[in-house]
């Protein structure tokens, strides 16, 4: 596989970014080597800019769930471009997209388009607080938040990848504000609840938890702690920027059928584009400014272009099966490798929950807390992402992050990643 193109960027992009990236993941030091330099995708494929052709799972992390430029997607945003592409003043789009999400989700009443996921939840803890008059929130261990302060305690995705537990530069002030927990433990939970009672303003969770492996959650869990908030007054805010509009229109909300407080949501609304959201019901969502006395503001929040592929894209995921086949491909997909892992007697499992997936080093059955993932094992992954690689398939550059499969992965592309991912396996287990 040829590298020097993308190499050469990576040696000029050190000198105007730190670390030659703008976003830390990318960097490739959770596997080792030179990132690679993106030029285009297409479908279920993107291309390096040494001309090297891959099948990706990546998916921008997860946004494309239709693949690389959809033609419906690009046709919508070249529309909206030529119109122009910020105004910093409302336009019909907002009220379309916003209409189309609404509509279609009886979990939410009203929303507030922002620019990214970390400011969808940065807003959203506000919010909780402006709303609850009270200052703590409780989140869990092994769930990331986007880098806001309060948020970056303990939090997982790229901080666990570079091995830290916190970043530098959060005040120990907003820290002592953060109540942190593991995931799947009630006790913890409780134990929370009794020492700071009526402090609490909001629990914050991702109830698919997808950046620091795939840690599914049971539903009695959630639904305990929706008891548990509506019992002490406390919102109970679903971090859906990755779960929201990937396993269904409704997110983990409508696939476990518990109501949050709040629900914040990013990626797959913007078609690609950077955008976020956070949503509520109407009596909540009141007391946002210019209604309410809780500030949040933006000059590219609601962005028309933005906007346009954003109704592309969901428009597309409102056709009748689009989720159930996707889901059901990404069944046989992580079945038939999971099938071979276990008659090789590997140590290896993909964990799955609609269109998102992981690949583990593993035996155990489930793994639904951090702390249960082997820091070990990803060794053994680094092996076999740069075997698939050289074989042209692209995963996220960490073991910690999850994969997705998109509209454009058909059964064409799957069954050749699988044959690829058998051919990889069996060389990292037998080398080991």
């Amino acid at each position: 596989m040829k590298k020097q193109r993308s190499e050469a960027l990576f040696e000029k992009a050190k000198k105007y970014f730190p670390g030659g990236v703008n976003s830390p993941v990318r960097a490739f030091r959770s596997v080792g080597g030179t990132p690679l330099f993106i030029e285009r995708g297409k479908g279920a494929h993107i291309w390096d800019a040494d001309g090297n052709e891959f099948i990706d799972f990546c998916c921008s992390w997860g946004p494309l769930i239709l693949g690389h430029a959809h033609p419906k997607v690009v046709a919508a945003v070249k529309e909206a471009v030529e119109k122009g592409s910020s105004f910093g003043a409302p336009t019909e789009l907002e009220n379309k997209l916003a209409e189309l999400i609404l509509s279609n989700n009886k979990y939410i009443e009203k929303m507030r388009f922002v620019s990214s996921g970390t400011e969808a939840v940065m807003s959203a803890i506000r919010l909780a607080r402006g709303f609850t008059g009270r200052s703590k929130i409780l989140k869990f261990e092994g769930c990331y938040h986007g880098h806001s302060d309060s948020l970056l305690v303990k939090a997982g995705s790229g901080l666990v990848t570079f091995g830290n537990t916190s970043s530098a530069g959060v005040p120990e002030a907003f820290v002592k504000e953060t109540i942190v927990v593991p995931l799947a433990n009630e006790a913890a939970v409780k134990e929370a609840f009794s020492k700071f009672k009526n402090e609490i303003a909001c629990v914050i969770i991702e109830p698919i938890p997808a950046n620091n492996g795939l840690l599914l959650q049971e539903k009695k869990y959630l639904q305990f702690l929706r008891e548990l908030c509506t019992e002490n007054k406390t919102l109970l805010i679903f971090d859906e920027v990755i779960s929201g509009f990937r396993i269904g229109f409704t997110g983990a909300a409508g696939h476990y059928g518990i109501q949050p407080d709040i629900v914040t949501y990013g990626k797959i609304i913007g078609g690609g584009l950077p955008v976020g959201a956070y949503a509520s019901r109407a009596e909540i969502m009141a007391k946002i400014s210019p209604e309410g006395d809780v500030y949040q503001a933006g000059t590219l929040s609601g962005n028309p272009v933005a906007m346009a592929a954003g109704i592309a894209q969901l428009s597309e995921c409102l056709k009748p099966n689009f989720y159930k086949q996707l889901e059901d491909k990404t069944a046989k997909f992580v079945n038939d490798l999971n099938d071979y892992a276990s008659t090789n007697r590997y140590s290896f499992k993909v964990f799955s929950i609609g269109s998102i997936f992981w690949p583990a080093f593993t035996d155990a059955v489930n793994i639904n807390s951090a702390e249960q993932i082997d820091a070990e094992s990803m060794k053994s992954f680094r092996a076999l992402y740069h075997a698939m690689l050289e074989k042209g398939v692209y995963f996220g550059p960490s073991g910690y992050e999850v994969g997705f499969v998109s509209e454009a992965h058909d059964e064409k592309v799957l069954q050749a990643t699988q044959r690829v991912i058998m051919e990889c396996l069996d060389t990292v287990m037998q080398s080991a």
